[in-house]
C-alpha cells in the first residue's frame, strides 16, 4: 500500500511517519512524504534512508505535482497547514493559500488519482471558544482567528468533496499538541527553551486561556485509528484529557525548568484570543477504541528533558526566527 502524507517534514506528521516506519508488519506501508519545507518543517525530523520512505520537495498547490503523486498513492493524510495563529494575524495570505487552496489541490487531485481514503487532519480551534462543556463532531463551526477560519474553509471543502463526489474522506479534530521536535515559537518549546537560555517566558494578559493538552504521540495513534478503522465523511475529535490555564502551564513548565515566577512578562493579549477550548472525543473512543496513553506530568517532564538534551535541533530554530523578526 502507498501512502502519501504531506506537510511531514514538521512536527506532527514527522512523529506520524516515524511511528509508521517502526512496524515491520507484513502490510506495513511505502510512504511518500510531500513537504515544501518552510520554516517549520526541517528533513532532521524523517529518517531519509529508511527503505519504505521516499521525499518529495514540492508545494501542495501544484496541481501537476500532486496530480502525479496521487496517481501513485492509494491513500492520502494531509497534515501540510500554515498553523501558528499570531503569524495568521499578522499575515492572512499565506494561511488561505497554503490551508483552503492547497487543500483543494490534493482534493481534486485525490479525486482523479482514485485515491481510496483522504484523512484531513484539523484542529479544535475551528469550534470557537466554549464556555462551558466540549465541543461535539455536529456543533457549529464557530473560528475567530485567520488560522482557524483557513482550517474551518479546509474542513468544509474536504467534506464537501466526500458528500459530493464520494471521495472517502474523514477529518481529524485535534486539541493542542506537545512533544519532542515541535518548532519552538509554540508555547511549550517556546516556554522550555527560554526557560533554558535564561531568558524571561511572555504570558499573554492574565493567563487565564484554557487549553486542551494532547501528547503528539497519543494524537498520531488517533490519527492511524481515523486512517485504518474510521467511516467515510465522518468527523473524529480528538482530545488528551488535561485542560490547563496558560498561567497553570506556565507553573509547571517554571517548575520543570527549576525557574521562578519572577523569570514571566505579562505581555498584552492575542487579538481576539480564545478563552477555551474543549472537545469531546468520546466518538472516537466508542467507534475506534481512542484514549490517550499519555500522563500529562510525566509527558510533559519528558519533553522538557528532550530539549535540554537536544539544543543542537532547536538554537538553530530559534536564530533564524529572531533573524525573522529583525
Amino acid at each position: 500500500m502507498n501512502l502519501l502524507v504531506t506537510g511531514a517534514a514538521g512536527f506532527i506528521g514527522s512523529h506520524y511517519v516515524r511511528t509508521l516506519l517502526a512496524s515491520d508488519a507484513p502490510d506495513a506501508p511505502l510512504i511518500t512524504v510531500l513537504d515544501k519545507l518552510t520554516y517549520a518543517g526541517s528533513l532532521d525530523n524523517l529518517p531519509l534512508d529508511h527503505p519504505r520512505l521516499e521525499f518529495v520537495q514540492g508545494d501542495i498547490r501544484d496541481a501537476e505535482l500532486v496530480g502525479k503523486l496521487t496517481g501513485q498513492a492509494d491513500q492520502v493524510v494531509h497534515f501540510a497547514a500554515e498553523s501558528h495563529v499570531d503569524r495568521s494575524i499578522s499575515g492572512a495570505s499565506d494561511f488561505v493559500l497554503t490551508n483552503v487552496v492547497g487543500t483543494q489541490t490534493l482534493l481534486e487531485g485525490a479525486l482523479r488519482g482514485g485515491v481510496s481514503t483522504f484523512v484531513h487532519i484539523s484542529t479544535d480551534e475551528v469550534y470557537g471558544s466554549v464556555a462551558t462543556g466540549s465541543s461535539t463532531e455536529r456543533d457549529l463551526l464557530l473560528p475567530s482567528s485567520p488560522y482557524s477560519a483557513s482550517k474551518a474553509s479546509s474542513d468544509l471543502l474536504a467534506l464537501a468533496y466526500h458528500h459530493t463526489h464520494g471521495l472517502d474522506v474523514r477529518v481529524t479534530r485535534c486539541s493542542n499538541n506537545y512533544g519532542p521536535r515541535q518548532f519552538p515559537e509554540k508555547v511549550i518549546p517556546l516556554f522550555v527553551t527560554n526557560l533554558l537560555d535564561g531568558e524571561q517566558v511572555p504570558l499573554y494578559g492574565e493567563g487565564l486561556n484554557v487549553r486542551d493538552w494532547l501528547h503528539v504521540d497519543d494524537h498520531v495513534q488517533g490519527v492511524e485509528l481515523v486512517r485504518t478503522q474510521g467511516r467515510p465523511g465522518e468527523i473524529y475529535n480528538i482530545g488528551g484529557g488535561t485542560e490547563l490555564s496558560n498561567r497553570e502551564l506556565t507553573g509547571l513548565l517554571l517548575d520543570a525548568c527549576g525557574a521562578g515566577p519572577d523569570r514571566v512578562t505579562r505581555v498584552p493579549d492575542r487579538k481576539g484570543h480564545d478563552l477555551r477550548y474543549s472537545v469531546d472525543w468520546s466518538k472516537a473512543r466508542t467507534e475506534l477504541g481512542y484514549t490517550p496513553r499519555h500522563d500529562f506530568r510525566t509527558g510533559l517532564a519528558a519533553t522538557v528533558d528532550w530539549y535540554r538534551e537536544h539544543r543542537a535541533w532547536w538554537e538553530p530554530l530559534k536564530r533564524r526566527v529572531g533573524e525573522e523578526r529583525g
